[in-house]
């Protein structure tokens, strides 16, 4: 059976999608014994830092094993990308969570985001720009449950490509207004994407992060989006928690529990992954 693939995106930055997306990753590893696939689209690169550490990063950057050299493919046609050896196997310091998998970002994405929609003229294997992960991710469709996909800040080529291979995606984000003044957008933009492309991908729900418990403005912004009917929220919210800013430091190995703060820290994970199975059924 073919994974079940979920983007994470927000228009905004500085809203813990990177973290929300590698925690959720080694909660679906480590406690529901899943094996995951984490695809870092987001040139920033930050899900690649967390997982593999800056130095080994630098080193698939050398070895032209990063997403970078996909999308340099699909521009020149030059096929010197290999997936199999791109894919980094049980990445991460979680010493109990051996179950996630890498797919590595490039920083020089950036460069290459115009240049990838004029693969529709001058490549055969890739015609169609948004199309390039899609065709590339199928032979190891089948070797995972779920495939996470860190998205960058904008709704671009690289998105899209996310998306494209999408049954859902999940919005992650502060419960005030600059965090959420991008969701609409977000919604109408995939919205239109999917129905020009024929897909079935879905708002699976929106996640409230670094969410303060004794912020009126949180509250109310919650509860806001609660009383919605087109746009779903999940139950859990993470709040407020030093750890989680912590945990994107690559150290030495630690239980999950150990890194991401103890009960406190993993149960609210615990919890979405139950939600977000459960939704993207």
């Amino acid at each position: 059976m073919a994974a079940k693939v979920i983007s994470f995106i927000n228009l905004k930055g500085g809203v813990a999608k990177t973290t929300t997306t590698v925690g959720t990753a080694f909660a679906l590893a480590e406690h529901f014994h899943k094996k995951v696939l984490v695809i870092d689209l987001d040139p920033q690169t930050n899900a690649t830092s967390m997982l593999i550490g800056e130095e080994r990063w630098a080193e698939l950057d050398e070895e032209n094993s990063t997403l970078y050299n996909l999308f340099l493919d699909a521009v020149d046609g030059s096929r010197d990308f290999s997936l199999r050896r791109s894919i980094q196997k049980n990445v991460g310091n979680i010493k109990d969570a051996p179950g996630v998998d890498l797919l590595p970002s490039g920083l020089k994405m950036i460069y290459l985001q115009d240049e990838i929609y004029d693969i529709q003229y001058n490549n055969r294997t890739f015609n169609d720009p948004y199309m390039v992960l899609d065709i590339t991710i199928g032979p190891v469709m089948n070797d995972y449950d779920y495939i996470l996909i860190d998205c960058p800040p904008n709704l671009g080529i690289l998105s899209l490509n996310g998306i494209q291979i999408s049954d859902g995606y999940v919005i992650p984000c502060i419960p005030d207004i600059l965090s959420t003044y991008g969701i609409s957008q977000i919604q109408n933009r995939i919205s239109i994407f999917a129905h020009n492309k024929k897909l079935k991908v879905k708002l699976l729900g929106i996640v409230f992060t670094k969410t303060k418990k004794t912020a009126a403005l949180h509250t109310r912004i919650q509860e806001d989006f609660r009383n919605r009917s087109d746009a779903p929220c999940f139950k859990t919210v993470f709040y407020e928690n030093s750890r989680y800013a912590e945990a994107a430091e690559y150290m030495e190995p630690l239980t999950f529990r150990q890194k991401w703060g103890g009960s406190d820290g993993v149960q609210p994970y615990y919890d979405f992954c139950q939600e977000l199975m459960e939704r993207v059924r």
